[in-house]
């Protein structure tokens, strides 16, 4: 069983690296969720950006600054 599980992690850790940003980096914001963004969802973009990061929160979230329309968000968004 122990076999098992070993080999799942290594085979998790092949294929998925961890993103390493910083203080500064622009990064693209995923809005396929953002139900506030004005016309048709069919037709909106999936990303917008790039934006500036200003802080990062463990090496799980990160603070950007956002303009635009996404100037109302929260501006802590997850890193994946």
């Amino acid at each position: 069983m122990e076999d098992s599980f070993a080999y799942a992690k290594d085979k998790w850790d092949k294929s998925h690296a961890t993103p390493h940003f910083e203080v500064g980096d622009l990064v693209l914001l995923s809005i396929t969720n953002f139900n506030n963004i004005k016309g048709f969802k069919k037709l909106k973009d999936l990303f917008a950006g790039p934006f500036v990061i200003k802080a990062l929160h463990g090496e799980n979230a990160a603070e950007v600054e956002l303009s635009g329309e996404l100037s109302n968000k929260h501006p802590a968004f997850p890193v994946t």
